[in-house]
Parts: structure tokens; C-alpha cells; sequence
């Protein structure tokens, strides 16, 4: 897709309109109600299917599938991003009336880094395009490890502070209570990180992670530079408001990871044989439709397994609970 600079800049400038609608809508600190969080879940689905058809009607139907295809696996992967954020917030005891200000806040830092992830995958495939394979075997390996994750027991789940955090922490201190919005406060003459601080750059350095597997699965399905920034942005600007919609959901997700895994591993898989052939080899390629429909396929089925087995296991809870009852 043939993007000009002008295009570029008139999109930059449209994000920020709606980015900065948004702060200015959860500017002030308050608990989200599953109506606003649905409202503008919504709201934000809409405006990236509106993108999506835009493409389409001004005549370039393979970028508008490849927006979609991006969008929605970006979106699949950010899904995952909340059991982390999850953690976080846990972690750092985040009261609820400041999460939203938390999420946006570093959902931010966590759009504006990944920018430069994308702006670097785009110069090395452009530059070496035996880079597919590295892909490629990174996201096949990613596939696995998540499988092997998901097998592990919740309960030893807990979020561990990065190094550069940890650093951040030392450098500058951290006070030992919230000030409501305040991200800097003085105490004792120094300037000290508020715990407020803290968490935002936990979650917008925690992203850096989950986009080493996000940001090569995108240029599995697309080389574009402006889908990829594109569908990446409008997966992440939703975040906020999916975390609270969703939040008593996550846990019934349980097959989530193993879908993720598949779409992780066929995307994977996908690159190897666009690899392949770039080289000169004969070898069937994936095309985007078939990609998408798989995509779509296995985040159905996910759910619906999920659902099913986290039904199953609160009647067998709620059995057992009644049986402990008569015995007792």
C-alpha cells in the first residue's frame, strides 16, 4: 500500500483527537461501571471496523483484509495482556477509582514504544528479508512456551518486576503511599516516584515483552507499515476499557493461551513458508483470507471450550462445596 506523508500525518493526527478525547473523558479518577467500559468497547470496535471498510472503499481490498486480519489477532494478543496487567495491579494494591488513569496512561507509553518496534521490524524485512525465518522460529517457539505456561498452576502466578524498573526504582525512590494523580511528590527535599508512577511504567515497559511476539505475528500477515501501526493502534486504544469489561471474564477464559498458541504457531508457520518462498522455493503460500478465517476460527472455539470447561469446573466446585456441607 502506497501511503504518502501526508496520509501518515493526517493519521498520526487523527489518533491523537481520539487518544486525547479519551484522556479527557477519564481525566478525572473513578470506578468504571461495565456500562461505560461496554459503551466505549464498543465505541472503539466501531471506529476501527469504520477504518477497516475505509480501506475497502477507496479500492484497496488487500490492505482492508490485512488491517482485519492484523486487528484482530493484535486484539487476541492484548486479551492475553490483561492477565499481566491483572497481576499488576494486584501487586502494587492500585485503589480502583485510579486503575482507568493507570491503564491509560500506560497503554500510552506502551503505543508510543511499540511505534519504534514496528518502525524497526519494517527497515530489517525491508533490508534482510532472510529475517522471516528468525520470525518465524521465534513465534513457533513462542507458541510452545505458551502452552507449556498455560499448563502451570494459576495460583503461581505473580508479577515480577523488570530490571529496568527495579533500576527506575533505586534511582529515584518511591514514596510509600498514593497521592491520588500525583506522579512526582517531594518528600524529605527529594523528588520521589508516587507508586501511581510506578505502575504506569510497569505496564508500559511489561508491553515491551508481550510486543516481541505481537509485532512479528502482524508482519506474519502483513509487510505494510502503516497496517501494522495502524491495526496495533486501535487493538491498544480499546485496552483500557476491555480490561474493566472483561476483567470477571479473564479467569473463565482457560483455553485463551492454547488459542493464542495456535494462531501464534500457524502465523509461525506462515512466515517460514513466505521465507522459503522468498528464497526461491516452491511452496505453498497462505493467503489473508485463509488466514483471518483460521484466526477467527480458533478464537470461536477457544471461547466456547473456555465457557464450557469453566461452567463444568463451578458445578464440580459448588458439588463438592454442598458435599462438604452434608459431611460436616
Amino acid at each position: 500500500m502506497d501511503v504518502s506523508l501526508t496520509l501518515w500525518v493526517l493519521t498520526i493526527i487523527g489518533l491523537g483527537i481520539l487518544i486525547g478525547a479519551d484522556f479527557l473523558i477519564g481525566r478525572k479518577p473513578h470506578d468504571v461501571s461495565i456500562k461505560e467500559a461496554g459503551t466505549w468497547t464498543v465505541v472503539w470496535i466501531v471506529l476501527a471496523v469504520l477504518f477497516g471498510l475505509g480501506l475497502l472503499f477507496t479500492g484497496n481490498g488487500q490492505a482492508s483484509q490485512e488491517f482485519f486480519a492484523g486487528f484482530i489477532t493484535e486484539k487476541s494478543l492484548s486479551v492475553d495482556n490483561l492477565f499481566v496487567f491483572v497481576l499488576i495491579m494486584a501487586k502494587f494494591s492500585v485503589p480502583s477509582h485510579l486503575q482507568q488513569r493507570v491503564l491509560l496512561i500506560g497503554v500510552l507509553i506502551a503505543l508510543v514504544l511499540r511505534a519504534v518496534f514496528i518502525a524497526a521490524g519494517a527497515a530489517i524485512i525491508t533490508t534482510f528479508s532472510w529475517v522471516f525465518y528468525i520470525f518465524g522460529a521465534f513465534l513457533i517457539y513462542t507458541a510452545w512456551k505458551l502452552i507449556q505456561e498455560a499448563r502451570k498452576d494459576e495460583d503461581e502466578e505473580e508479577f515480577e518486576e523488570n530490571r529496568l524498573l527495579k533500576s527506575i526504582e533505586k534511582k529515584f525512590g518511591v514514596a510509600d503511599r498514593y497521592h491520588g494523580t500525583k506522579l512526582f511528590i517531594r518528600n524529605n527535599g527529594k523528588r520521589v516516584l508516587t507508586p501511581l508512577m510506578v505502575v504506569m511504567l510497569a505496564i508500559g515497559t511489561t508491553d515491551v515483552l508481550f510486543a516481541l511476539d505481537s509485532i512479528p505475528a502482524i508482519f506474519g500477515l502483513t509487510q505494510d507499515p502503516y497496517i501494522v501501526f495502524t491495526a496495533n493502534a486501535f487493538a491498544l486504544m480499546g485496552l483500557r476499557q476491555l480490561y474493566f469489561l472483561i476483567g470477571g471474564l479473564l479467569k473463565k477464559l482457560v483455553h485463551l493461551s492454547y488459542g493464542l498458541s495456535v494462531i501464534l504457531g500457524f502465523i509461525g508457520v506462515k512466515l517460514v513458508l513466505h521465507a522459503l518462498h522468498e528464497s526461491g522455493v516452491h511452496v505453498p503460500q497462505i493467503s489473508i483470507p485463509v488466514s483471518l478465517g483460521v484466526i477467527c476460527g480458533v478464537l470461536v472455539v477457544t471461547t466456547i471450550t473456555s465457557l464450557i470447561a469453566s461452567k463444568k469446573q463451578a458445578a464440580a466446585e459448588a458439588a463438592a462445596e454442598e458435599t462438604e456441607i452434608v459431611d460436616a
